[in-house]
């Protein structure tokens, strides 16, 4: 019988990650209201500052951070979704203590997912690491998965500069989308997966209706 939603993970597990993801951001939201809004490190002589200097009634400020800080705190739980769904794909799992956030089972394949942008230094280190585990684990190839680049792209990882170029024959940088068809061996399946999620949210919307 085919899949409601995507073809490469059972609808059950699909619904249990999108269950999991709600639960989180439903934590997220309740963690910060307006009650406990001010135990949460915020500059309180910045907020009146921009309140004052900005024409900005201080609710409508108040409102603001508190979204922001439910934003930020649902990040985590975006890349959570994400390796619970590639994680669900038949021969990969979730790196959970291995330092990655999904591999292939047979370690054929190790990714680590960013979700925004990360200094060079940082980048620098994975990179090294990277290259220190594939000395390890020759026959498997290693991703910096980017989940911040709209546009597919798969390429041999290459740091230095003009001069000085360093890289490894299975060491790559490559985004979130071209990923996820790599994965799935498929096309466009990080857009099937969210539109799929918006079905699912509208479908929860209208049964909340009835």
């Amino acid at each position: 019988m085919k899949n409601k939603y995507v073809d490469f993970i059972s609808d059950e597990h699909f619904l249990d990650c999108v269950a999991n993801l709600h639960k989180a951001y439903l934590k997220a939201k309740n963690n910060i209201t307006k009650k406990n809004f001010y135990t949460n490190k915020v500059d309180t002589i910045k907020l009146t500052f921009d309140a004052k200097f900005n024409d900005i009634d201080e609710e409508s400020l108040i409102q603001a951070e508190i979204l922001r800080q439910i934003d930020k705190s649902i990040n985590n739980s975006i890349g959570t979704f994400h390796e619970q769904i590639l994680g669900g794909i038949n021969g990969f799992e979730i790196g959970n203590l291995s330092g990655f956030d999904i591999k292939a089972k047979d370690d054929s394949l190790f990714a680590i997912f960013k979700f925004e942008k990360l200094s060079k230094n940082i980048e620098d280190c994975i990179f090294e690491q990277l290259t220190k585990d594939a000395q390890i684990f020759k026959n498997a190839k290693f991703y910096l998965v980017d989940f911040t680049i709209d546009s597919k792209y798969n390429e041999k990882w290459i740091i230095g500069n003009e001069e000085y170029k360093v890289s490894h024959k299975n060491v790559f940088k490559i985004s979130g989308n071209s990923f996820y068809d790599l994965l799935t061996n498929t096309n466009e399946s990080l857009k099937l997966v969210n539109e799929s999620f918006v079905t699912i949210c509208n479908e929860i919307k209208f049964a909340k209706q009835i």
